[in-house]
């Protein structure tokens, strides 16, 4: 219990400290005049005019041309990487090429494949690594767009996303990256090109262990809330996750941008009260979720290990749990755990937090932008009931806001019970799934709640790497990621036309701690009203058998 409570007082304190500081640094580069000389070297090269402002349907083209793009380009340099530099073998399916580029640029970071075995060197350093800053970088950029449609007034733009994308990358990623990737450095995590190593087991056979750049790597799939794992034991893997102060390291820079962006929304739209507001929902979804997962596993008395199944003894339950419910709380994905392996109430709390659409606190822009869509229900409801205006910051919500907020809310919703369904009935799909019963409904569902909602992390109990499933998943990643970003964009377009008009009797404030609990109960009641059937024959059923 005391090195509980320290972990998490320091954590908390980090926090804290990196909201205020961090959460002001994105606001002045989102909102600077000024171009860095690296920033206009690419400008020129791209020809791009920096000074150029988007309306919200090119920026939405842009957005997409770069996926397509990034797409091809990965799954061309996957297929072809067995005739690649600094290959030793490693080889995937032409589906699960595809699936596997879809997953990182999507920012998901699936992988049906397993890490040192299925991804070479090059493909693990120059592509997966390229676009865990892109698809970071992507999702702050459509964040910042939404911002400005709420804070300027009567204005048919919403920012330029070449701007954002090189701004983000090069002013935040890049260096936090950095810095990241040293101090896992000296945490003891691996930065190498060697060989691979083969060396003879205590059962007298032999293993070959792989190298890599891992610590670069590890700090930019944590840091934009990517996932996935140089190693198929992922963040479980002593060269990714060598000990107890890593592991924090790492839960830390999982959370960074995440919580810092409610300050930037606060200072771009000129009321920190309403940043406050924001944070103090995430926080409460992030907190009861931990303090769910921990006394469940605490308390989890299956099989001889107990709640210590399937964890790492160098991090222990809580230390599991924290990175669990910060990683499934965020899209990341990356686990230094085995999630399967919890308790049904446990791993029942890791998959809401998806099924919640990674609002608590949700992945670098994506979980901002996802809590604007809830507060702007939340407004539209709580009008409704009341008799008040259904206002956000002085921005009416009518018709066409709403509708592209309801649109972008159902739409990783429908992909999950949709391909749960789907997968389930096709024979090809339903062999995958090592468990029967309540077990291997959670498993399917785990699966097609990490794809729909940009996660990445799954049950153990799945054998992915299969055409049908590489496909179904491929197919939820990008809809589940482009969809809403599209209807984000097009809410921030409709929001940037509007006039701002100042507040009056009949404005509903959303700056208050009662905001913030009406943002929680709408969250929790749209993710029950849509997953409690399926959560019952699940985890629930689990845990009452």
């Amino acid at each position: 219990m005391p090195g509980a409570v320290l972990t998490l007082a320091t954590l908390v304190l980090a926090l804290a400290v990196a909201h205020l500081s961090l959460g002001g640094y994105l606001a002045r580069v989102l909102t600077s005049d000024r171009h860095l000389a690296v920033e206009r070297v690419v400008y020129r090269l791209s020809g791009v005019n920096p000074q150029s402002q988007q309306r919200w349907s090119t920026y939405a083209i842009a957005c997409l041309a770069l996926a397509v793009v990034s797409i091809a380009l990965l799954t061309a340099l996957v297929l072809l990487q067995g005739r690649l530099p600094l290959s030793s073998g490693e080889s995937q399916s032409r589906t699960g090429a595809l699936n596997t580029a879809v997953s990182f640029v999507t920012n998901t970071n699936w992988q049906s494949y397993g890490g040192e075995t299925g991804a070479s060197r090059l493909v693990q350093t120059l592509g997966l690594t390229i676009q865990n800053f892109v698809s970071a970088a992507v999702g702050i950029a459509v964040c910042a767009a939404l911002i400005r449609g709420v804070a300027r007034d009567g204005s048919g733009t919403v920012g330029n996303f070449w701007v954002d994308l090189t701004r983000v990358a090069v002013r935040v990623l890049l260096p936090v990256a950095a810095v990241g990737a040293v101090l896992l450095l000296a945490g003891g995590v691996i930065q190498n090109l060697d060989a691979p190593t083969t060396v003879g087991t205590l059962g007298g056979g032999q293993q070959q262990i792989n190298g890599g750049l891992v610590a670069s790597q590890e700090a930019i799939k944590l840091l934009g809330t990517n996932g996935g794992g140089y190693f198929n034991a992922n963040s479980a893997h002593p060269f990714e996750n060598p000990n107890a102060v890593t592991n924090l390291l790492e839960i830390f820079l999982i959370l960074l941008i995440p919580f810092a962006l409610p300050r930037t929304y606060g200072l771009m739209v000129g009321d920190r009260r309403q940043g406050w507001a924001v944070l103090g929902f995430m926080v409460t979804l992030w907190a009861a979720a931990l303090t769910i997962t921990t006394i469940a596993e605490s308390r989890a008395a299956t099989g001889p290990l107990g709640g210590m199944e399937g964890k790492e003894v160098r991090f222990g339950i809580f230390g599991s749990a924290l990175f669990a419910t910060s990683t499934t709380g965020t899209s990341t994905g990356a686990v230094n755990s085995m999630h399967e392996s919890y308790s049904p109430i446990g791993g029942g709390t890791l998959l809401l937090n998806m099924l919640l659409g990674e609002v608590s606190p949700g992945g670098v822009g994506s979980g901002m932008y996802g809590a604007f869509l809830l507060a702007t229900l939340t407004v539209f409801l709580a009008g409704l009931m009341v008799g008040r205006t259904p206002e956000l910051l002085g921005k009416r919500i009518g018709r066409r806001e709403i509708t592209c907020t309801s649109l972008a809310l159902i739409t990783a919703p429908a992909l999950v019970l949709l391909g749960t369904g789907l997968a389930l009935v096709v024979p090809a799909s339903r062999a995958a799934v090592a468990d029967d019963g309540a077990h291997g409904l959670t498993t399917m569902l785990y699966a097609f709640a990490s794809a729909s909602n940009n996660n990445g992390s799954a049950y153990a109990g799945l054998s992915a790497d299969q055409p049908v499933l590489n496909l179904a998943l491929a197919t939820c990643m990008l809809l589940g990621r482009y969809l809403p970003v599209v209807l984000v964009l097009a809410l921030a377009g409709s929001l940037a036309a509007q006039r701002r008009s100042p507040a009056t009797a009949s404005s509903m404030p959303t700056h208050t701690p009662l905001f913030s609990g009406l943002m929680v109960g709408v969250a929790l009641l749209v993710a029950g009203l849509t997953f409690l059937p399926a959560l019952a024959l699940g985890p629930l059923a689990e845990a009452l058998s």
